[in-house]
Formats: structure tokens, C-alpha cells, sequence
């Protein structure tokens, strides 16, 4: 029963001697209405706790007025309620922040975490990677990815932690450039699988041939944030390097490619293969392009197998570790560093603990803070913190050193982009390294220009494949998000020559209107209503999702590609033939969330974006006007020929001069005035003798562009 205080004239009421004669003469509505919480009140009485008031519904002309109600909770039942949030109970639920958005995003996430962790391992190790990515199909909405490397392999102990324990790894204190940094990925990929199928993380790890293998089945425990090892009794499995260890791998069905050392990872998962734009298909062979160096060895779960070979025979150089420089630290950070520090001075404190920070600009630091170079730093207060970190943002320090990234190299992105995407002009273009609050970072941009359009090169049995497993709506909408590249005008365009309509859902496709569409497919030119293909990379991993999110997409959209021969609307990406990919090389890379899908808009960067596209885009504008000389002196020429014979014949008959020594000083003069059309270019451009394109270059004949692609089609 809820109550509420009684007013001060109930209780008069109550302690009332003539209550009753009092009641009789109040008219029969208000007696009612005192009457009912006096009798109640009487009841409860004697139940009631001294310390609580008593509490009756209010009286008033009216009747009972709502009644107040009590408190749910108090401050010790909540304060009993809160405890600790383990960091992966908190991804397992919000597990979109980390890329597993959708079943096909899983999908792809898993392999991409495990390929990249792979790559890692290899470099640092100085071994040349060798990848093998398998995806089965294990039934209906469900499968098992397995990645093996040939890397250094892992010690017994760590793999556990590695595998199953989130936010445990080595890269993110380190201030040099990797891959992964969060020590987030392959973690979350084996809970997202335990979470979705129940299924343990499968991990085997080799570190020597002489050395036992170690095999664990590994689940995380999301409360704690602690492995936990199912099999071998909480121990893991000893895998001999002998005959027994082969009846072993066999008798536990472990999946393993012989290698002298390595590690494979296996994870079952709930997930959704699709091919085309955002694909694990897609992702590797953009890993190729960006990875010149490494071999990769591919079974999708259709069995189809796909190699790319490397095409650089040694690695990139080593980054080196840096220490952060003063421009990147925060106030709290500082605070945080002055209080941790063991140097007894402040000016140690400068010169040990920052990136180009001499003890001549650690002395000018503590001078304007009028602080002594020999104060403790663990007795700075918060006042003279301040006044320190504002100096540091106004004093000039030197920027940090750049051997900490590696860039691709514009030699290596020309080899990749050839490989992999089919052209006939290839340009490069490196930045000479950068600052961003502190981070030293380098952008990379490379371009091709020409060959066919990916729509030309699928199969009549490949495009009903993709049909079935679409989940777009309208066909239009199929061809848009299937085939990089394509957009509004060249999907219309195909539709209209397959005669089909553009808002026909893709299952619902008869064999015949398949034929159609693909005929429409190899036979439409649809090189102008083809929209620029961009290839985001950051630290050599690729970028598939939130593009327009990205600083990268950002940048090439307002750049003015008109000026280099391109048809561009305003606010969008150019028409063309033509695939752009930019590659951001960086300490410490700033991700828009945790699923690392789009870089952030940061001032410097869009700077440097900006220069190195404008840097291929002008070598892209050459080649297109030399093409248009080419092509239009070709056709003076041609025009010329055609009437040269009838011109030579008349004037003989007027002047009667010799006809054929006549036409012969015309083709001369013809040759002479076209020279350009014969002009040849070698696969570096360097033979043109009116213009150069300068280094990192590449021109493929045109005749050599169709050998490539046909090839492909064969495969």
C-alpha cells in the first residue's frame, strides 16, 4: 500500500475527542474521503516503525489525491550493484566495434586479423612470408578459416595470451610501424567464433624442426578476460618432431602444412562468403598489390585456388623504435611520464624520455619555466606541468625521425599494381616524410590507367554465382556494389543492352536473362561510365569499408582531376578507366574507431594526400595528351593518304611531272609533319624526345595490355 505523510489537520483530526460529532456535520462526500485513510490508517498503525512518519492519502473536497510514491532504490543498493567491466565482456558485446558488423564482414575480418598478424611476424623475423589462407564451408551460414604462416613461430607460453586474452600484445607501446596495434584483433576474431558456433580458437605453432610443435584449443573467458585451454587437460598438446607427431596431427585432426617452424590459426565461425567489392577475394589480392614480397596461397570455400606469387625477392627495411616525440604528448600524458620517470633530473627526464630533445632545448625548456635542470621531475606540480607543456608547444624542436615507417617503395608499387590490375600507363609518387601531432608519417600514391573493366573479365558460370549469393535489391544495385569501379551510368548502360530492367531483383534472373547480362557484360564499352577505383592502404593493410569516411576518399574527391584529362562532376570521383591506390605509412595511424576501416581528417595529412596525387596526376595528364597528339596526327595522316594519290596524279597531268617521284616527296612531307604519330614508347616512357614523364613510369603497348588480360580470363 503506498503512502505519504499525514497534513497536520488529519492529525488534529485523530487526536480529536469529538471526531464523530465533527464527521456528522461535514457534508457525506468529505466523510467518506476522511473516513476510508483514517480506518486504514488505524490498521496499520500498530505495524508502523517509529522512525517512519505515518502516511495516509490526502483529503481534500475532492477525494484521495495521487499518493506520493517511494524511493527504488537507495545509494547502498545501487553502490552494491557496480562492479568491474572485463574489456572483453565489453567487446563481446559491442562486437560491431570491431568489425563484425554482418556475417560477411566477420568473415572477412577474421582472415584479414590473422593475415596481418602473419605479416608481422615474418618481417620482423626477417623471413620472407608465405601465406596460406583456407576457408571451408562446414554447413549451412557456417565456417572454418585456417591460416598458416612459415614465420618464427610462438613460444608455449604466449600463445594462449596471444590468442586469447584482448588487448595483450607487443606493438602498442612501441612507437614504430606494424600492422596490427591494439592487440585487439585475432583475440576478438576467436571469441566472435566462440560466441557464434561454441567452437574453440585452433592454434599450432612451430618454432624449430628439432623442437616439439605446441597445439592448444583456446576459448577466452569474457568475465575475466583470461584464457582458457580445453585441451591436453589445461596443458595443450606436445607435438613430437617425428613419426609420432605425424599419428598425433592425424589423430586430432589438426589441418598443417609441414614447415620447419610457423603457426597456423583455426576459427569456426558463423559467416557469409560473398565475392566481389568488400570480399576476403578482394582483400587478398589488395594485400598482393601492397606486399610485393610476399606468396600467397588461397582456397575459398569452392575449393577454387588462387597463388600470388611475390614478385620482390627481399624485405623491406627494419623500422626502427623511437621514443614519442614532445609534440604528440598530451598534458595528463606528461603529468603521467614526470610522475613515472626514474631520471633525477628534469633535463634527464627531457632528453631521455622524447625524440629529438637535446639537452641544449631541454635546458631552453626549463629556463622559460624558471625551473632549475637538476629539480626532481617527480616533484613538478601541476602548475609548473602546464607552464612546461605550453613551452614545449611553442619552443621549435626538430621532427621526429622518419626511420620508424617503411614506405612500399615506388618501384615495388608499380611491380604490385602490374600484377594485379591490368593497364596501360602505371605512375608512382612518393612524399618525403611528415608530422601529425607528433607521429611521423609518409603517403604513397600509385595509378593505372587503362586495361578492361573487371565487369569484362567474369565467367558466365562466376556471374550466375554471384547472382545467387547477392543480397542487393535491384540489379543496378548488384552491379554498383559487385564491381569496383562501376557506377549509375555503365550499370544503366549494360541493363539497358541485356534488355533487362534495373530494378529486377538479381535471385529472380531466368538462365536466358543471365546470357543476356553477360553478353551485355563482354561486349558494352563502358570505359567512360566507369568511375575511379580507389585502393585505401594504411601500414600496407588494406582499407574495404566507411570509405566515405575516410581522409583518403576525402582528399581524391576534391581534387581537380579535370586539369589532368579526367571528366569529373563536382563533389565526386573522376570517370575513366582508372584505378588509384594511396598508401599512408605511419607510427601510429589515426583510425577513425577500432575496427581500423577509415583514417581520420587531420590538416597535415590531407596536405600530403593532396601533393601526391596531384604529383600522378600530372604525369597521367602527359601521357593522356600525348595519346590525343598521337591519336589526332594519326588521323591527319591518314586523311592525307587517302587523297595523296588523286592530289599527285592531277598535278602531274597539269605540270606534267613524274607522278610517282611527286607522291613520293608528299608522303615525305606527310612523315614529316606527323612525326608524332610514329613515335613509339618504350615500358618506361624514357624514349620520348619532345616530353619526359619522369622516374616511375610504366607504359605497356596496348597490343601487350590485351595479352595480359586475356591471359587472366584463361586463369
Amino acid at each position: 500500500m503506498e503512502r505519504r505523510l499525514l497534513s497536520l489537520p488529519e492529525k488534529r483530526i485523530l487526536r480529536f475527542p469529538g471526531k464523530d460529532e465533527f464527521l456528522k456535520k461535514r457534508p457525506k462526500n468529505q466523510r467518506i474521503a476522511l473516513l476510508r485513510p483514517l480506518e486504514e490508517l488505524s490498521v496499520s498503525a500498530s505495524s508502523t516503525p517509529k522512525e517512519e512518519s505515518a502516511v495516509v492519502p490526502s483529503a481534500n473536497g475532492d477525494g484521495a489525491a495521487p499518493a506520493r510514491r517511494s524511493r527504488r532504490a537507495t545509494a547502498a543498493s545501487m553502490a552494491a550493484s557496480q562492479r568491474d567491466i572485463s574489456v572483453s565482456e565489453f567487446f563481446a558485446k559491442n562486437r560491431h566495434l570491431l568489425g563484425f558488423d554482418n556475417p560477411r564482414k566477420a568473415l572477412l575480418t577474421t582472415v584479414k586479423e590473422a593475415v596481418d598478424n602473419a605479416l608481422d611476424a615474418c618481417e620482423e623475423a626477417g623471413i620472407l612470408p608465405e601465406i596460406w589462407v583456407h576457408i571451408q564451408r562446414v554447413g549451412t551460414d557456417r565456417y572454418k578459416v585456417g591460416v598458416q604462416d612459415n614465420g618464427p613461430g610462438i613460444l608455449k607460453k604466449q600463445i594462449p595470451l596471444i590468442f586469447g586474452k584482448l588487448l595483450y600484445g607487443s606493438k602498442f607501446h612501441r612507437m614504430r610501424m606494424s600492422r596490427g596495434q591494439q592487440g585487439i584483433g585475432i583475440s576478438a576474431a576467436g571469441m566472435h567464433g566462440l560466441l557464434t558456433t561454441g567452437k574453440p580458437t585452433k592454434i599450432m605453432s612451430k618454432v624449430s624442426r628439432r623442437e616439439p610443435a605446441h597445439y592448444y584449443e583456446i576459448q577466452i573467458d569474457t568475465k575475466r578476460n583470461q584464457p582458457e585451454i580445453v585441451n591436453g587437460k589445461g596443458e595443450g598438446v606436445e607435438i613430437p618432431p617425428n613419426g609420432l607427431g605425424d599419428k598425433l596431427i592425424e589423430k586430432h585432426g589438426i589441418e598443417w602444412i609441414d614447415q620447419d617452424h610457423g603457426t597456423r590459426v583455426t576459427i569456426e565461425l558463423e559467416a557469409k562468403y560473398q565475392r566481389g567489392r568488400g570480399s576476403v577475394d578482394e582483400y587478398l589480392e589488395q594485400t598482393a598489390i601492397a606486399n610485393p614480397h610476399v606468396a600467397i596461397h588461397y582456397s575459398d570455400p569452392d575449393d577454387n585456388q588462387r597463388d600470388y606469387a611475390r614478385v620482390a625477392e627481399h624485405l623491406p627495411p627494419e623500422p626502427k623504435e623511437i621514443k614519442p616525440h614532445p609534440y604528440g604528448v598530451e598534458l595528463g600524458r606528461l603529468v603521467s611520464m614526470l610522475h613515472e620517470t626514474k631520471a633525477p633530473t628534469i633535463a634527464q627526464f627531457l632528453a631521455h624520455s622524447f625524440s629529438r630533445v637535446s639537452p641544449s632545448i631541454a635546458k631552453k625548456l626549463c629556463t622559460s619555466i624558471k625551473v632549475s635542470t637538476r629539480a626532481n621531475p617527480k616533484k613538478i606540480g601541476r602548475h609548473e606541468a602546464d607552464q612546461l607543456y605550453q613551452t614545449i608547444q611553442q619552443t621549435k624542436i626538430p621532427a621526429p625521425a622518419t626511420d620508424c615507417i617503411v614506405p612500399i617503395g615506388e618501384e615495388l608499387i608499380l611491380k604490385g599494381l602490374r600484377q594485379v590490375v591490368p593497364g596501360e600507363f602505371y605512375a608512382a609518387a612518393t612524399r618525403p616524410p611528415a608530422v601529425y601531432r607528433g607521429n611521423p608519417f609518409q603517403i604513397e600514391v600509385g595509378l593505372a590507367w587503362g586495361g578492361a573493366s573487371p565487369v569484362a573479365k567474369v565467367t558466365r558460370e562466376g556471374l550466375a554465382e554471384l547472382l545467387e549469393e547477392s543480397d542487393a535489391r535491384t540489379l543496378r544495385q548488384f552491379l554498383i556494389t559487385t564491381f569496383q569501379g562501376l557506377g549509375t551510368e555503365a550499370s544503366d548502360k549494360i541493363l539497358a543492352a541485356a534488355n533487362v530492367g534495373t530494378r529486377v531483383s538479381p535471385g529472380r534472373l531466368k538462365s536466358a536473362d543471365i546470357d543476356q547480362l553477360h553478353t551485355a557484360l563482354q561486349s558494352i564499352n563502358i570505359s567512360e561510365g566507369q568511375s575511379m577505383n580507389v585502393l585505401r592502404y594504411a601500414n600496407r593493410v588494406p582499407l574495404q569499408f566507411q570509405a566515405g569516411a575516410c581522409a583518403v576518399t576525402q582528399t581524391v574527391m576534391s581534387t581537380n582531376w579535370r586539369a589532368y584529362g579526367l571528366n569529373q562532376s563536382r563533389g565526386g570521383l573522376p570517370s575513366g578507366p582508372i584505378t588509384v591506390m594511396v598508401h599512408m605509412a605511419s607510427v601510429w595511424v589515426p583510425f577513425t574507431n577500432e575496427s581500423k576501416e577509415a583514417i581520420a581528417s587531420y590538416p597535415e595529412i590531407q596536405k600530403e594526400l593532396r601533393l601526391a596525387l596531384q604529383a600522378v596526376g600530372r604525369k597521367l595528364g602527359m601521357f593522356l595528351r600525348r595519346r590525343l597528339r598521337v591519336r589526332h596526327e594519326g588521323e591527319r595522316r591518314n586523311l592525307f593518304l587517302r587523297y595523296g594519290g588523286e592530289v599527285a596524279t592531277a598535278v602531274s597531268r597539269i605540270n606534267s611531272a613524274d607522278r610517282d617521284k611527286l607522291y613520293q616527296q608528299l608522303l615525305d612531307v606527310a612523315r614529316k609533319r606527323t612525326a608524332e604519330a610514329d613515335v613509339e614508347l618504350d615500358d618506361r616512357g624514357k624514349p620520348i624526345e619532345e616530353e619526359d614523364y619522369g622516374d616511375n613510369v610504366i607504359i605497356v603497348s596496348q597490343e601487350e595490355a590485351e595479352t595480359v588480360e586475356t591471359a587472366e580470363e584463361q586463369e
